[in-house]
């Protein structure tokens, strides 16, 4: 959905950024800012700032930033779309009703409707469950040591008995039966005709980010098969692409999740405390759970169950979390077979230590792998080797794979020179690498010097919207065309543009960016984090050589793309050279 630019910053300035953000932080004011502990790192000592002059936040600590759309992007985890829709119903704002092609506004009713129905029926099987005939599923709860709040809080409910009860319920609803067939809760056959998909089955519903209701899982009452059985899948809901339990998990600023096999492990450890455990639904691991995992946390600790299955389940994460960019680390659940079991028996303190005490992913792979081989002979140890160098080589990056090559090395008693050179040896007879040629060195060093220039053009940002006198030195050298980068060239010129007419808005300013990746990025141009200069002549010296290296980069830039015969833009290249030149002997004062 597309908001004009002038909606979204009635909606910004309508929502008071220190306003919105004491909800969530408790700030105390300091001169002209707030101060408070940072919601996006742990600290002890306040140094996340909100301004009401600017309507920005910083953190000092962790260089977390942007407006009030940033702040609830960054906390609930909303897209930008989420928090405009959030902020204008807060203000009292009514936001223009989307335009739907025909089939989009099907299917966007279809999805409304199954949500509404899954609601329906959640609030059926919890009234069930408290109920005279879900007794006995109360009672199984109960055994398994659920508390009340943990059973409300979770929403648990009981399927009844009667294999129809569900359908009669939302027939009389008003649903129709093809609404609720598509929403999975019945199936139909000759024999039987139309009945529940659930019945006699402790009920888990299965929500969304946002905690809608978008499925379930029941847990049969008897010694009926399935054991566990899922919602199928509905426009709603995708079961390889959402966790059980992440409604919850993804408020728990914990840096980290804890994947558990099934509901009960999850439910069991929020209950002990452990408020960042979440679940795949019924299948293994997938790409997109990872992908899912990631816009949350950067690492995870796999409790899968203690048997041969569990094992394998941990074996086949771990590089599809490396692969996503996750770090993963495996908890040993021993003697007992899951958290659920762990927790009853040992405790929520063992636990936290078995957490600490968590193996490397690759490590933990390794362990496994050993006991196909035999340790004792030297022909099974060097088999072991070649194996382990063979998955050394999963890691494209250098520095990551010699720190594991370091690593395999001190742990199993080899010297690392051979594990290195048994690694290079596998790579050239894999064809993964040539033996002399290291094209990607070159490549690491490209990269850091042009990350270098960035740096420099997001420090010449940050400095103009903390500073008015600063603005007013680097312009007289800097235009916003000298900013390659798209998207900082585009915040340059909406900053010139705000100085220009004496005024500085920078909140109104990332209004301007309404995709989501988009926002975020042009957030952190104003709160770059540089190096702190503590007398004036090394802040005026590195003001100067940053005015320079822009400069330079952007005279570079432009000869790059000129055109051989445009004499009028040589002309203008050769002018700014000299100016450069010229810069290159003035001294630039900060007074």
């Amino acid at each position: 959905m597309y908001y004009s630019e002038e909606l979204i910053e009635e909606i910004r300035t309508r929502n008071d950024i220190v306003d919105v953000i004491s909800g969530y932080v408790r700030l105390q004011k300091k001169g002209s800012s707030y101060f408070g502990l940072c919601p996006f790192h742990n600290e002890k000592s306040p140094s996340f700032s909100v301004s009401r002059q600017k309507q920005m936040y910083y953190c000092f600590g962790c260089g977390a930033g942007g407006n009030v759309f940033t702040f609830l992007m960054e906390y609930e985890n909303f897209t930008f779309v989420e928090a405009v829709k959030f902020l204008a119903d807060r203000a009292g704002i009514e936001l223009p009703k989307e335009e739907y092609s025909r089939e989009a506004r099907k299917k966007a009713d279809l999805k409304s409707s199954i949500l509404e129905i899954n609601k329906a029926a959640a609030k059926y099987f919890y009234v069930q469950l408290k109920s005279e005939s879900g007794k006995a599923a109360y009672t199984y709860l109960k055994n398994r040591e659920l508390s009340d709040e943990t059973i409300t809080a979770f929403g648990l409910g009981y399927s009844s008995k009667y294999s129809d009860d569900l359908y009669k319920y939302l027939r009389k609803k008003g649903y129709s039966e093809e609404l609720i067939r598509q929403a999975g809760l019945i199936n139909t056959d000759e024999r039987q005709g139309v009945y529940d998909k659930f019945w006699n089955r402790v009920m888990f519903p299965i929500m969304d980010v946002n905690s809608r209701v978008i499925g379930f899982g029941g847990r049969v009452m008897g010694d009926a098969k399935p054991k566990y059985l899922n919602s199928p899948e509905t426009v709603v809901f995708d079961k390889s692409r959402n966790l059980y339990g992440l409604n919850r998990a993804r408020t728990s600023r914990k840096p980290y999740f804890l994947l558990c096999e099934g509901y009960m492990d999850v439910i069991a450890l929020h209950q002990a405390g452990f408020t960042n455990a979440v679940a795949s639904l019924g299948t293994a691991l997938t790409p997109g759970h990872a992908s899912l995992i990631k816009r949350y946390v950067q690492e995870v600790y796999l409790t899968y169950d203690s048997d041969e299955a569990g094992t394998k389940a941990a074996l086949r994460a771990v590089p599809i979390l490396r692969d996503a960019g996750i770090s993963a680390k495996v908890v040993r659940m021993d003697p007992y077979k899951d958290p659920d079991e762990f927790i009853k028996n040992l405790g929520a303190e063992e636990y936290e230590r078995r957490i600490e005490a968590a193996r490397n992913g690759f490590m933990f792979t390794l362990e496994v792998l050993e006991r196909d081989y035999d340790m004792q002979s030297p022909e099974g140890k060097t088999a072991f080797f070649r194996e382990a160098a063979r998955r050394l080589l999963s890691f494209e990056d250098e520095l990551e794979r010699n720190n594991y090559i370091e690593a395999v090395a001190s742990a199993y008693k080899i010297r690392r020179e051979s594990l290195e050179k048994l690694v290079a040896k596998t790579a050239v007879s894999a064809g993964m690498a040539k033996p002399v040629e290291r094209p990607r060195r070159a490549e690491g060093k490209q990269k850091t010097k042009e990350d270098g220039i960035l740096t420099s053009q997001k420090a010449l940002l940050t400095w103009m919207i903390e500073d008015d006198s600063l603005y007013d030195k680097i312009s007289r050298f800097i235009s916003p065309h000298d900013f390659t980068e798209s998207m900082y060239r585009t915040v340059a010129e909406l900053l010139y543009e705000q100085r220009k007419n004496g005024e500085l808005n920078p909140a109104a300013i990332l209004d301007h960016f309404t995709e989501e990746e988009e926002h975020r990025e042009a957030a952190a141009l104003f709160h770059t984090r540089i190096k702190e200069l503590k007398t004036k002549e090394e802040q005026e010296q590195a003001l100067k050589e940053t005015i320079l290296r822009v400069k330079a980069n952007s005279i570079d830039d432009q000869t790059m793309h000129l055109d051989p015969t445009d004499m009028a833009g040589l002309q203008h290249l050769m002018e700014e050279k000299r100016k450069l030149e010229d810069l290159r002997k003035l001294h630039i004062s900060i007074d």
